[in-house]
């Protein structure tokens, strides 16, 4: 099947510092990189290397056309990515030496994609086929109505979190994920506990602690696998990517929980973001701190 994918595109410029820099705090950064980046690359880069056939949906600006090159290179279909005369998006990335990052985001062409241009695309899905999409790009709503209608199994990362755009997509979800503070953030927009929303599966990532889903009349835990963090960028990305990746391959949300989490460890132990995501091998391989 399709994993669609509406998601960012961003250009990441990671510098690495000794700690996170306070207010006011001029820090100099030992060194810097610069790659493919953006929650929905990120995603779609980490499903397609775990064997899906994902076809991304987004925009990049004339500065951009290196960033949809490599997203072919990595086995992203990217024909539905336009160019338009908006900057392309871009992430200043700060790193200290516990892996701990803070993150500047200019949203740029993320922003302006088209509504007309994301219900072509998604009109030619079938039911069974993923739709996938976050918080960093216009036209999520739409694309999450359009998919609940066509049957697909529409999916949301509620990150960068925002309570009105959670919302705004609530009606249409089938599937969750989210963090452990930005689901304490959703239940107090809401005023309900996370269990009792109306969403078939629901998985909360909990870092070091591991993740839960809550789903099929379950609520489970995962242990996390333990590793040396270098960096945490792009992590969360790399098990949402994995998941879907694994339930579009046939396996059970069991299954695919407990290869993200095998993915997301694997990840933390780089530094980078889609330029660095695991394939499929490195991460049925990985055992992590033996």
């Amino acid at each position: 099947m399709t994993i669609f994918n509406l998601g960012s595109i961003n250009a990441d410029h990671v510098y690495r510092v000794s700690h996170l820099p306070g207010p006011g705090e001029t820090l100099a950064a030992t060194s810097l990189q610069t790659g493919l980046g953006g929650k929905g690359a990120n995603m779609s880069v980490a499903a397609a290397r775990a064997g899906s056939h994902v076809a991304h949906i987004g925009a990049i600006g004339s500065d951009g056309m290196w960033a949809r090159n490599r997203l072919l290179e990595y086995g992203v279909d990217t024909r539905h990515i336009v160019e338009l005369a908006v900057p392309t998006g871009h992430a200043i990335i700060n790193v200290d030496d516990a892996g701990e990052n803070a993150i500047t985001l200019f949203a740029g062409a993320n922003q302006a994609i088209s509504e007309d241009k994301v219900a072509s695309v998604l009109s030619a899905g079938n039911t069974g086929d993923i739709l996938v999409t976050q918080n960093e790009t216009n036209a999520q709503a739409v694309a999450a109505e359009i998919g609940s209608k066509l049957g697909l199994r529409v999916c949301y990362a509620a990150a960068p979190f925002d309570a009105n755009a959670v919302k705004a997509v609530l009606p249409y979800l089938d599937f969750l994920i989210l963090n452990a503070v930005e689901a304490q953030q959703l239940e107090e927009a809401l005023g309900i506990p996370i269990e009792d929303l109306d969403v078939a599966d629901i998985i909360i990532t909990l870092g070091s602690d591991g993740a839960r889903w809550i789903g099929d009349g379950t609520d489970q835990h995962f242990d996390a696998i333990a590793v040396e963090p270098v960096d945490t960028t792009g992590a969360g990305d790399t098990f949402t990517g994995y998941v879907l990746a694994g339930l579009d391959r046939g396996l059970t949300m069991g299954q695919s929980i407990s290869l993200a989490m095998r993915a997301a460890a694997l990840m933390v132990t780089r530094m980078g973001t889609a330029d660095v995501i695991p394939d499929l091998k490195e991460v049925e391989e990985f055992s992590g701190i033996s």
